[in-house]
């Protein structure tokens, strides 16, 4: 493997980084959340996983990344499910979004029936 002229002698820091496949980066032992936000109930809805949901909340209701959800209004947490691993949390989240509306609807009204934000349940006593 060749490196590219003065990649050698720069350090760690400096050289250039081969992003992680979707931009995320987890160490595959630590917990996984996968969640679901809403612009409102039976609105606009949008499925994520990450490895600190509420660093990631915070992020979707400020606007951090521009994206989906800052475009379309889409900041209520309304349903979430934990995972012992990240890797458990990927894959749920990748079934969850080829299910059809009417599965991804059922299954937040089954844990939350008001559509209530549930950011609260994240609040650490």
């Amino acid at each position: 493997m060749t490196e590219r002229m003065g990649e050698a002698s720069r350090p760690d820091n400096l050289r250039p980084r081969i992003a992680p496949q979707n931009n995320l980066e987890y160490n595959h032992s630590m917990k996984g959340y996968v969640y679901i936000l809403a612009s409102k109930r039976n609105g606009t809805l949008y499925t994520g996983v990450t490895s600190d949901l509420p660093r990631r909340l915070y992020e979707h209701q400020n606007n951090v990344t521009p994206g989906f959800t800052s475009t379309y209004g889409v900041k209520t947490l309304v349903w979430f499910e934990e995972f012992d691993l990240v890797t458990d949390a990927i894959a749920r989240e990748k079934a969850i979004k080829n299910w059809p509306r009417k599965w991804k609807l059922e299954l937040i009204e089954a844990m939350n029936p008001d559509w209530e934000d549930i950011a609260h349940y994240l609040l650490l006593p």
